[in-house]
């Protein structure tokens, strides 16, 4: 029943993909253009070795923490795909309803494809590997209860391992969760294997 006041009163939800960095978020962005679903996206970061196939990003969503922010741009985005880390979804507004594919990776392979990014960029990673893989599990943690105690979130945890591994049957779960009427074979054909580099 609140689902279905939710919709009645915020309308059609804000296709929203997140997950940590480097978790495959930019992938799913790729899958869900490849069906035809509208994405937020200003084209400021251009496509480069860590992303051949492009970011997908808006630099507005950088701003989402700011109690002063304008976010009307975020209800604008209904019935459009939104890329947002991970970090930011807390500072979501209330006032909208958001379906959330949250892509999962394992964090060694997170932490090491960050680390061959940041030695490209030639910027320095302070932080150990160890104290880096307890930051984000905690933050996972709280990410989780997040999106399972919040009215305004509908949430389909994907693997990036399982987009890889069955790119099909993974378009088709992402299809039903937004009840797309896109053919998955046409999803699952964005994704590119060979860009699975960074292995655990």
């Amino acid at each position: 029943m609140k689902k279905l006041y939710r919709r009645l009163r915020y309308g059609e939800p804000v296709i929203v993909v997140s997950g940590l960095p480097r978790s495959g978020t930019s992938m799913a962005m790729q899958m869900l253009a490849a069906a035809g679903v509208p994405v937020v996206t200003d084209g400021i970061r251009q496509a480069g070795e860590d992303n051949p196939k492009g970011y997908f990003e808006d630099e507005r969503v950088k701003d989402l923490y700011k109690e002063n922010d304008d976010r009307g741009w975020v209800r604008e985005a209904r019935g459009k795909a939104v890329k947002i880390i991970s970090f930011l979804l807390k500072d979501l507004p209330e006032t909208n309803n958001y379906k959330v594919i949250f892509m999962k990776r394992a964090l060694p392979e997170v932490l090491l494809s960050q680390k061959k990014m940041l030695e490209r960029r030639n910027e320095a990673d302070e932080s150990g590997d160890e104290r880096m893989l307890e930051l984000w599990e905690n933050h996972l943690w709280r990410v989780k209860y997040l999106l399972k105690h919040a009215d305004q979130f509908e949430t389909l945890e994907v693997a990036y391992s399982d987009v890889i591994g069955d790119p099909l049957c993974e378009a088709r779960r992402i299809r039903d969760f937004l009840e797309l009427k896109t053919d998955p074979e046409t999803m699952a054909a964005a994704v590119d294997e060979k860009l699975y580099r960074n292995r655990g």
